[in-house]
Formats: structure tokens, sequence, C-alpha cells
């Protein structure tokens, strides 16, 4: 016998009401993004729940691939046989072999298929005396507090026995809020910040500013590893490079070094918000935390945010380093975001930048920065990526 399937179970979007069926058909379509370096597993929705075969896959990396996936409360690994009491009840057995620790058990079972002949109450009596007799007074039944549950559960097609439940990623699947234009740095904070707002079911694009020849190459893959390290919770990523050099110097000649951080991400957010607008997304998010350095107090938000009308969301808003560096740990980035390749942030870094700059003051120097020529020219320059857990690709379409 061998564990040949995997049930998935939902999470918050089983509370969605008429939107139900759109969410699941979001969670299957991440699910089998995610399961794509497996071939011969398939994934299916099937009485009230997705399904996922095996077909012979080891289970254990399929397992935490699902891991990753936002909508997945929880999982579990599963023997699926016959409707027959005898092979209900060897299942039963086998599923009890793989927790050898364990010194209790009970017998769930679900007759969910109403034409199978024996009850549940009846089918709980059968293979639970079967099991321990088979175990001699290793095992006991203890109906509260179980070490192992073992779940049977009798459907048309087949029963699935099952002997834990594993914790999901829950939230919500990606791409049930919408979209977010997000912008990557290539720093600790900013794919911490798409991971969180990617929890909440949005679907993500990236926007990173490059300035060669002071960012090299290496500084660009960097971004394509972060993004790729991303894809791995649910789908496909764009990402956009947008050119920033001539901008850059620009602003480091024409204005004075107290505003440059400041007319700097000014443009940045100016540039965001056409693109955004002209790809039909609703918010742009970045990955600042409150106080962090002189950009990111309440005043030059409060400066910079003028640039649009669209919602600027900060998940990593009231987060400390030390919490955002552990995040960034556990999902895998850390790593990547460490390598010590400069984006255009760390360029021409003043030491005098202004934490409470003036609007009037930052309009007032944009004036030398020729901004609707500069922002133009950047756009049309853009170079757009899809970002997949396998391989990068230009995008077939020109986006602009």
């Amino acid at each position: 016998m061998k564990m040949d399937h995997i049930l998935v179970r939902y999470g918050e979007l089983a509370l969605k009401g008429k939107n139900r069926g759109h969410f699941e058909k979001l969670l299957l379509a991440n699910i089998r993004h995610v399961l794509k370096p497996f071939p011969k597993v398939q994934a299916k929705r099937t009485f009230g729940r997705i399904v996922v075969e095996l077909n012979s896959t080891d289970h254990e990396p399929v397992a935490a691939a699902l891991a990753n996936v936002f909508g997945i409360q929880s999982y579990s690994l599963a023997l699926r046989v016959e409707n027959e009491l005898e092979a209900m009840q060897k299942g039963a057995l086998f599923m009890l072999t793989q927790h050898p620790d364990a010194k209790t058990f009970k017998v769930s079972a679900r007759r969910a298929y109403k034409l199978f002949p024996i009850d549940s109450q009846s089918l709980n009596h059968k293979i639970g005396s079967y099991v321990l007799k088979a175990f001699t007074g290793e095992l006991a039944v203890d109906v509260h507090h179980p070490d192992v549950n073992v779940v049977v559960d009798v459907r048309e097609s087949g029963t699935y026995i099952t002997a834990g439940v594993y914790a999901g990623a829950k939230g919500l699947p990606v791409g049930s809020s919408g979209k977010v234009l997000h912008l990557l740095s290539g720093g600790i904070d900013s794919p911490v910040a798409a991971h969180m707002l990617m929890g909440r079911g949005a679907e993500v694009e990236m926007l990173h500013f490059h300035s060669p020849p002071y960012t090299n190459e290496r500084a660009k893959q960097k971004v394509i590893d972060l993004t790729r390290e991303l894809t791995k919770f649910g789908r496909t990523i764009t990402l956009h490079f947008v050119p920033f050099t001539d901008i850059q110097t620009h602003i480091h000649k024409e204005v004075p070094s107290s505003y440059e951080m400041t007319i700097m991400r000014r443009m940045m957010l100016r540039i965001a918000d056409r693109i955004a607008r002209e790809r039909g997304i609703l918010a742009i998010s970045n990955g600042e935390s409150l106080g962090q350095v002189a950009s990111q107090t309440l005043a030059s938000m409060n400066t910079i945010n003028e640039m649009t009308n669209l919602p600027v969301l900060r998940p990593l808003l009231a987060m400390d380093k030390e919490t955002t560096i552990a995040y960034a740990k556990r999902i895998g980035t850390y790593e990547t975001s460490i390598l010590p390749y400069e984006d255009c942030c760390t360029i021409f870094l003043p030491t005098d930048s202004k934490t409470k700059p003036k609007r009037d003051r930052s309009a007032h120097f944009e004036q030398y920065v020729q901004v609707e020529e500069k922002c133009r020219e950047a756009i049309a320059g853009i170079e757009s990526l899809e970002v997949t857990g396998a391989h990068t690709s230009p995008t077939l379409d020109q986006l602009f």
C-alpha cells in the first residue's frame, strides 16, 4: 500500500458565499502552478475540496509545495481504497503503521455515499476492532484525545483514508483580491511585504528601478531571483524593469542633497502611478516601515504620496527590522536579499536627507528635473518579464 492522494481543505474562501466557485477555481489554478515540476501529479475539485492525485510521485516534495499555497487551510496525506470493508480495514491499519509512536487512536468514519450499506457508527466499530486485534495490545482507543485520528471518508468514487492533518498557508488564493503594483527594491523588506499581500489574495506585479552602469547585471538577476522565490506561493509574476539612470543623475545634479531622496521617491511613485493606471491596477505597494529611514517618516510619506491618488499599501509599516528579517528567513528570501549588489536607492545616497520634506519645496525643485519628459522616457524603456518557478521570459505582447 502507498499514500497516493493528498486532500486539500479550503480556508477563508469557503466563507465567500456566492463567490466560492470563483475562489475555488483560483485556488485550483494556483495549486496546479506550484505542481508543474511534478508532471504526473494531477489536481481536481471534487466533493467540496481539492484532491491531488500523486500517480506514483513521492508525496513529500508535493506536500512541501502545497504548504506554500495561500488559500489552503490544511491538507492530509490519503490512501484511496475501494468501497469494501476489508479494504478499509487494511487501509486504516496501514495508515496507523505510519505513526509508530502512537499509543492511542480513534476511527472517524464519514459515509457521504449513502448507498454504501454499512453506516458510520458500524464502520467505526468494525475498523477499530480490526486495528486493535492487529496491534494486540500495543494501541488503545481514545475517542476524546487520540494520538491519531483515522478518518475514513466514503465517497461514491472510493474511500479516502487519512491519519493526520497538516496546516496550510491559510489566507486567500493569490489573485482573489485583485492586482497590486509592488515596488521591489532587492532588499530584505520589499519581498516580505509582497508575500504578506499575496497572503491576502493580491496578485502582485513587480516594479524595479535600475540604474546601469551604477547597478550591474548581478543586481538585476538578484531581483529576478527574489521574484522567482515568490512564485512558489501561487503563480507566475510579471516583473517590470524601469531604466532610472538618467532620472537619478539628473536629480543628483539639479536638486539639493537634502531633497534628493524625496524627489527620487516622488519620481518613482509618479512612474508607478502611470504604469498602474495603464494596466488597470488599483493600488501600489512597497516595503516601507515607519521611521526606518528618512524617506519613511510620516512627513516624507505624506509628501511622496502626493504623486498618486491610488492607495499606497505598506504591509510592514509597524514591523521592526528583526521581525522582518525573521519573516524573510522563513519564506526563503533572506539569503538572496543580502547579496551585496547595489540597487538604485543606495546610489548617490545623501547624508542630510530631510525627514520632514515639504510639498511646496519638492514641487519647486522638480521644476529643474524635466518631470514629464523624464517619466515618458523611463516608461518607454521598460523591460517586462514573466517570472515562473522554472524560467523567465520576455512578455509576448508589447505592454507599453
